[in-house]
């Protein structure tokens, strides 16, 4: 990826460099990274740029404050050759199947009990509810993602830049060959499938990517609580330890956390 040609005039990148992908041959070069922290001015100008340019901006975060090597970006802890197409996957397929395999119950598990299991996700229990449908966007995703960005540095200050090639922000979690959800999949085009689904029902936009969360802006959010519960099922299926291991423990407590909720955050263990 040879950013001095792909960049539109005006944009003058800080120091940085490309990663190559410790995995395979070792000739793949999926991502280009700064060499120190960012600001969001400069995610959003790359992001207003991306028809052109073709590289989605991200700011990234390693997987803690004392991580040297910023892992897993600048040691190429990046596994793009092993990823398939979000192309490949059907979304709503991909959800209903990690439903039924993260609301199985098992009578020998000597944490929870089945019925304890099942009232994380009441009112639905094992019964997958259905996709939420998309709704009206009436704000401009682009400049939600804008916003979102400015508070996602002033909460990250040592966020860097990334830049991908990929035709949209979906796509760019499998094209940097990021392996965050890598214990419940290792292949994220699934993930990106989900994402651009979102993208075009809710206004999505991936903002942040950390070594195994991910960020998005949401410019339209639910409004109420009976749309929110159908995302909040759909928000389990996709990464089940936003409720197993999150504030709120159960999907109905979940889904008045997303109401109006202009950006959602997901963490797999």
């Amino acid at each position: 990826m040879n950013l001095e040609y792909r960049l539109p005039q005006g944009i003058a990148l800080p120091p940085g460099r490309m990663i190559t992908s410790n995995e395979g041959d070792g000739d793949l070069q999926p991502l280009w990274l700064s060499d120190s922290p960012t600001s969001a001015e400069m995610w959003a100008q790359l992001r207003s740029e991306h028809a052109t340019s073709g590289l989605w901006p991200l700011l990234l975060t390693s997987l803690n404050s004392r991580d040297n090597d910023f892992r897993p970006w600048d040691c190429g802890e990046l596994s793009p050759e092993r990823m398939s197409s979000p192309d490949d996957h059907n979304p709503e397929e991909l959800l209903i199947r990690w439903w039924h395999d993260y609301t199985a119950t098992d009578e020998d598990d000597d944490l929870r009990s089945t019925a304890e299991l099942l009232a994380v996700t009441a009112p639905f229990g094992r019964t997958w509810p259905g996709t939420a449908p998309g709704r009206s966007i009436a704000a401009d995703p682009d400049g939600i993602a804008e916003q979102y960005a400015h508070a996602f540095v002033e909460q990250n200050p040592l966020a860097r830049l990334g830049l991908v090639s990929a035709p949209r922000g979906a796509d760019a979690l499998t094209g940097a060959g990021w392996n965050g959800p890598a214990n419940y999949d290792n292949d994220t085009a699934t993930f990106s499938a989900v994402v651009r689904s979102w993208e075009e029902r809710f206004g999505a936009r991936v903002v942040g990517v950390g070594f195994s969360t991910l960020h998005l802006s949401v410019a339209a959010p639910p409004s109420g609580l009976d749309d929110a519960l159908l995302i909040a099922a759909e928000h389990f299926a996709f990464c089940p330890d936003n409720i197993w291991q999150g504030a709120q423990r159960d999907l109905a407590a979940y889904a008045e956390h997303l109401i109006d909720l202009g950006s959602w955050e997901f963490w797999w263990d």
